[in-house]
Formats: C-alpha cells, sequence, structure tokens
C-alpha cells in the first residue's frame, strides 16, 4: 500500500474497541501492515503459511484477518470506501439502480462437500458468487453459495436488503416469477436484459456489462481464480477485500 492509500483509506478504517475506552487489548501489530499482508494475500494468491517475512506472523495475520469477518469490520470498511468513490464521482451514496449477476468458479479440494455443487450449465464443480453492484460497478452486496444454488434463489435472499434500490437489471436466468414477486413485494422493478436473435459475436449489452467488468476487476486477484476458503464467509471476505484494494488505489490517484 503506497502513502496515498494509506492517507485516503486510514480515517475510514474501523476503530478499535480498546481506542474507545470499551475494554480490550491495544493490538500488537500497525493496521497498516496487518492490511498490507492481507492485500498481498488476495492479490497475488499465495497461502496463509507462505506469508513472507517481511510481514508479521502468518498466524496472527490470520487472526486480524477472522476477526475482521465474524464482526463483518472488512463489509464496513468496503461500505465506507463505496460511498466515498461514489461522492467523488458526484453520486449519493446509496444508489437507486442496481445490476445483478453470478459467476461459477471452480472449488479446491479443500471445499467441503456441503458448501460445493455442480452448475450444469457452466460445467463447474464448486461454488457460485452472487453479486449486486451499482451503475458504477462498485459491490453493494456478494453471496456466496454452492455452484448449484439458481439465480433466482440467491436474488430471493438478496433483494430485499437493500432499501434503496429501485431498479434492477439482470440477464434471463432471473426472469420469470422473480420479477412479479420482486415488483409486488420488494416494490422494485427487475429488467430482463437479453440478447436479440440477431446478434452474432461479442455484443456490449446494456447495463449488463457494469457488473460483467466488476466479474472481471475481481478476477484479477489470484486468491479468486478459484475457490480455496473452507468457509464461504471467508470467500465473502476475500471478494471485499479484493474491491477494498481496487477502491483505494482509485482514490488515492484522484487525490494525487
Amino acid at each position: 500500500m503506497t502513502d496515498a492509500e494509506w492517507a485516503v483509506v486510514r480515517s475510514l478504517l474501523p476503530v478499535p474497541a480498546w481506542m474507545n475506552g470499551k475494554g480490550g487489548q491495544p493490538e500488537g501489530y500497525c493496521h497498516r501492515q496487518m492490511i498490507d499482508a492481507i492485500r498481498y494475500l488476495v492479490d497475488n494468491g499465495i497461502k496463509w503459511r507462505a506469508m513472507p517475512a517481511d510481514f508479521p506472523a502468518w498466524d496472527r495475520v490470520y487472526a486480524f484477518f477472522r476477526r475482521w469477518r465474524d464482526h463483518r469490520l472488512i463489509t464496513e470498511f468496503h461500505d465506507r470506501l463505496r460511498s466515498r468513490v461514489r461522492e467523488s464521482e458526484g453520486r449519493e451514496t446509496e444508489p437507486t439502480a442496481a445490476i445483478v449477476d453470478s459467476q461459477s468458479v471452480k472449488a479446491a479440494a479443500s471445499v467441503p462437500a456441503p458448501s460445493r455443487g455442480f452448475d450444469g450449465a457452466k460445467n463447474i464443480n464448486g461454488r457460485k458468487r452472487h453479486l449486486i453492484v451499482d451503475c458504477l460497478g462498485l459491490l453493494l452486496m456478494v453471496l456466496v453459495t454452492p455452484a448449484d444454488v439458481t439465480d433466482r434463489d440467491a436474488a430471493c435472499g438478496m433483494l430485499p436488503r437493500h432499501r434503496t434500490i429501485r431498479l434492477v437489471w439482470a440477464d434471463g436466468g432471473y426472469a420469470g416469477r422473480l420479477v412479479d414477486w420482486a415488483r409486488n413485494k420488494l416494490r422494485l422493478t427487475l429488467e430482463i436484459v437479453k440478447r436479440s436473435d440477431d446478434m452474432h459475436g461479442f455484443v456490449v449489452l446494456p447495463r449488463r456489462w457494469c457488473v460483467e467488468r466488476t466479474l472481471g476487476w475481481l478476477m484479477r486477484s489470484r486468491r479468486l481464480a478459484r475457490d480455496y476458503e473452507t468457509r464461504p464467509a471467508t470467500s465473502e471476505a476475500v471478494v471485499h477485500w479484493s474491491m477494498a484494494i481496487l477502491m483505494g488505489r482509485r482514490l488515492a490517484r484522484r487525490r494525487t
């Protein structure tokens, strides 16, 4: 992490309880060291035990990662970064329109059988990442499920969590009863964007390209090229870290 990135993200970090007088022991390592170590792992796809000697011991870094995952501190940090990026783009902090899509990825041997499945459409045995992004491609929510979970079933659990969203674009996998359910229960419009029959080859589809670009951003992080995590919650945390890296760099470039 560069000095410019640290200057941007430092004020957005969750404050430890002991600094607010709520008890607990002071942490033994600087937050910048810990965040740098996790960013290195996510970006380069290494094992926890292969953490370079320049960083703190791998078990201390993992304990930091685990605490931020279990207490949803990484989600809080990610959402603050997203709000700051949206403000820098001249938009409201909370979006009213979004795009939803999913991505199936192969699972490593360390992924237990109950949390993996087979996606017949993609011919992939592993897990599926369900994403909701705003019109800038910034992540609003991620849900990791077995690959055999349908897009519609996952969307039923994700869409009600964002009360500010009134319009959602999706592909044909979300068509059907979900459209009526979203209109009647959630009072939002689910618009299906499909390819027309006269399209040939690669064609950029309106709005859907935003979430496809986000999936491309995630695949730049080698830890996300395949699902290596035992728990789906860990996979979701790694996705949040990957997007936090991207947004931190974007804010640093704007500042400089």
